[in-house]
C-alpha cells in the first residue's frame, strides 16, 4: 500500500506580542504534513522549524489534546475549532485540509478574552464567573447525606449532565458576533439548577454569575444560535432558556413588596 501523501500548506498565523501591542498575520510554508496528524501536531513541527531558524515559535495553548480541557481553542478559516462539527481543535485532523490551501488561524476575538501571546488568550473571566456562583456549599462536617439518597428525576439528572459536559473552551464567544458567554453561563447554572442539592443557593448563584458575566464585558444574547452549533460538545440552548427563568425568578424573590 502506498504512503499518503503529504500535505504543502501556507499558514496565515495572527502573531501579537500582547494585549498592549497591535498584532498581525505572518505567512508561514510548511511541507511534507501527515494527513493524519492533528492539527496541533502540525503547528509542533511549525514551531520546531521556526526554533531550528533561531525565530520565535507561535504560542497556543494546548493541554490534554484529548478534547477534555478545552485549552487549544482556535479560530481556523473563520471556524471556531475549524471546519469539523463536535470536536476541539486537537482533535481536528489534517485531512480536512487540501494540498495547497490557505489556512488562517486566529485567537479568540473578544474584548473579555485579552490576547496573551500570539494565539493564546486569557479566558480567566470564566473562573471569575465561576467563583461568583459556580459551585455548591456543603457541610463537610462528617453528618452529610449521601447524594445517592436524594430521588432525581432521570430526564432531570440527563440534562443536568449535558449541561456540565461544558468545557469552558469559549468558543459559544468566539462564534457569537455579539461575544456572548450566555451559553456558557446557561451551561453552568443548569447544572446546579435541575438538581436539588442545587437548589438551595439557586437564586444567589444566577444574580452573582449573571452579575460577573456582565461586568467582565460579554455582549448579550441575539439568539442566532451559532453558539450552540460551534460547541465541541454540543450544549443545548435550551440551557440559556433556563438561565433566563432561573434569573427572572431570582429577581421576583429578592423584589421588596412591603
Amino acid at each position: 500500500m502506498s504512503e499518503k501523501k503529504g500535505l504543502n500548506l501556507t499558514l496565515k498565523i495572527w502573531r501579537q506580542k500582547n494585549d498592549k501591542t497591535k498584532g498581525q498575520f505572518e505567512t508561514y510554508k510548511i511541507t511534507d504534513v501527515s494527513p493524519d496528524s492533528s492539527f496541533l501536531e502540525m503547528l509542533d513541527i511549525l514551531n520546531e522549524n521556526l526554533i531550528n531558524e533561531g525565530k520565535d515559535p507561535v504560542a497556543f495553548d494546548h493541554d490534554c489534546r484529548e478534547g477534555i480541557c478545552g485549552m487549544c481553542s482556535l479560530y481556523i478559516n473563520g471556524r471556531a475549532h475549524g471546519p469539523d462539527t463536535g470536536i476541539t481543535t486537537c482533535q481536528l485532523h489534517m485531512r480536512h485540509f487540501k494540498d495547497g490551501e490557505t489556512i488562517h488561524i486566529e485567537p479568540w476575538r473578544s474584548a473579555a478574552f485579552p490576547v496573551i501571546k500570539d494565539l493564546v488568550v486569557d479566558r480567566s473571566a470564566f473562573d471569575r464567573i465561576m467563583s461568583a456562583g459556580g459551585f455548591i456549599s456543603v457541610n463537610t462536617s462528617g453528618r452529610t447525606t449521601d447524594a445517592n439518597n436524594i430521588p432525581v428525576p432521570k430526564e432531570d439528572a440527563d440534562k443536568a449532565m449535558d449541561a456540565a459536559a461544558c468545557i469552558g473552551c469559549g468558543a459559544c464567544v468566539a462564534t457569537c458576533k455579539n461575544g456572548s458567554a450566555m451559553l456558557f453561563v446557561g451551561a453552568k447554572v443548569s447544572q446546579f439548577a435541575l438538581l436539588p442539592q442545587g437548589r438551595v443557593e439557586a437564586t444567589r448563584r444566577v444574580l452573582n454569575m449573571v452579575k460577573q458575566m456582565d461586568e467582565e464585558g460579554f455582549g448579550n444574547c441575539s439568539n442566532t444560535g451559532a453558539c450552540q452549533v460551534e460547541c465541541p460538545k454540543g450544549i443545548s440552548l435550551e440551557n440559556i432558556s433556563r438561565m433566563n427563568r432561573e434569573y427572572i425568578l431570582a429577581q421576583c424573590s429578592t423584589v421588596d413588596h412591603r
